[in-house]
């Protein structure tokens, strides 16, 4: 399987997507291919994201808990497994932001906005449903996309472990609208 069909994405080391302060681009390419159904963009991958190569890679981040207890099935573990299970469940992932400034990990610190092209995907699949991942995400995604694609996205909670105010079990019952796109 083809899991990055947008094109060839530049070269990085853990320098370049670093902690510190500064231009980071986005290494990590999107997940989808032909059969996915619904789009969930996130803002732009975290530090340890960064770091391991994939989307949600904080282990404190809930993102795979949730998908897996929505579609009745055991968390992925691996990155193709991870892959694996978004592509059989006709969900595609990427991020609003293809570039930015950044300190760390802070949503809050994100300047200077360059976003992901979505036509990519868009064109390649029928995507039914945008779900964004957070009120971040959801902001980003009305400036710099909504205006081109002319689609709306629909703001879930954020799985971030920053949203404390959200168990599992909250989280697990909002995010259940994903199933109704297949």
């Amino acid at each position: 399987m083809n899991y990055d069909q947008a094109g060839p994405r530049p070269a990085f080391s853990l320098s370049s997507v670093g902690y510190n302060s500064g231009m980071i681009i986005h290494p990590i390419p999107p997940v989808y291919d032909k059969d996915s159904r619904v789009l969930i963009l996130g803002s732009f991958p975290s530090f340890k994201s960064r770091e391991t190569g994939f989307f949600y890679g904080h282990p404190q981040n809930r993102f795979w808990k949730v998908l897996a207890s929505v579609f009745q099935e055991e968390t992925p573990k691996t990155i193709d497994g991870k892959k694996d299970f978004l592509l059989r469940n006709h969900v595609a992932v990427w991020d609003v932001i293809r570039s930015c400034d950044i300190e760390g990990s802070s949503d809050a610190s994100i300047r200077n906005v360059v976003p992901n092209d979505l036509q990519t995907i868009m064109s390649s699949a029928e995507i039914k449903e945008i779900y964004v991942n957070g009120k971040t995400a959801y902001k980003f995604y009305e400036k710099y996309m909504y205006p081109k694609i002319k689609k709306e996205a629909i703001v879930l909670p954020s799985t971030s472990p920053a949203n404390a105010a959200w168990d599992l079990e909250h989280l697990v019952n909002a995010w259940q609208c994903i199933k109704g796109c297949h």
